[in-house]
């Protein structure tokens, strides 16, 4: 059972990598479009949002990993970053990312202040994935400490 929450869980944050990955990689070329092409290419995540079914699935996991392996401490803890790392990347979603979303109408509207909208918007986006990363190392970094510890005592 708990090989299967590890791969639940690992999975999930993989898949939130993907979205985050895209966001990182994308930034340079982003930013060096004209306000008014970087409108049009925002257009592209819509319906991005369903991403967040992703996000809920690994934290849920990401948690529920942590307390199946609380005896054994250092999973627990890596696990327990994990989670906590996830947690900072909705932090900085609803605090710099999602009110951007709002005052553009989801990239829909020209913000007034173009140049300041964008830099808050992809910079989160960009701290964010490198959160989400570090989440999935320390989570894989977990199950494997996990792991290794049962099968040497197995043998």
């Amino acid at each position: 059972m708990l090989f299967g929450l590890q791969i639940a869980a690992i999975t999930s944050v993989a898949l939130c990598v993907i979205p985050a990955g895209a966001h990182f990689f994308e930034r340079a070329n982003k930013m060096a479009l004209s306000p008014t092409d970087y409108m049009i290419v925002q257009q592209i995540y819509a319906g991005w949002a369903y991403f967040g079914i992703a996000v809920v699935l690994a934290l849920l996991t990401t948690l529920a990993h942590t307390l199946a392996v609380r005896r054994n401490r250092i999973a627990a803890v890596l696990s327990f970053a994990s989670f906590v790392t996830l947690t900072g990347t909705q932090a900085i979603f609803w605090t710099w990312t999602y009110p951007m979303n709002v005052a553009t109408q989801n990239w829909t509207k020209m913000p007034a202040a173009f140049e300041a909208a964008r830099r808050q918007w992809e910079d989160s986006h960009a701290v964010a994935a490198v959160l989400v990363f570090a989440a999935l190392l320390l989570l894989a970094a977990s199950a494997l400490i996990h792991n290794s510890k049962n099968a040497r005592r197995a043998n």
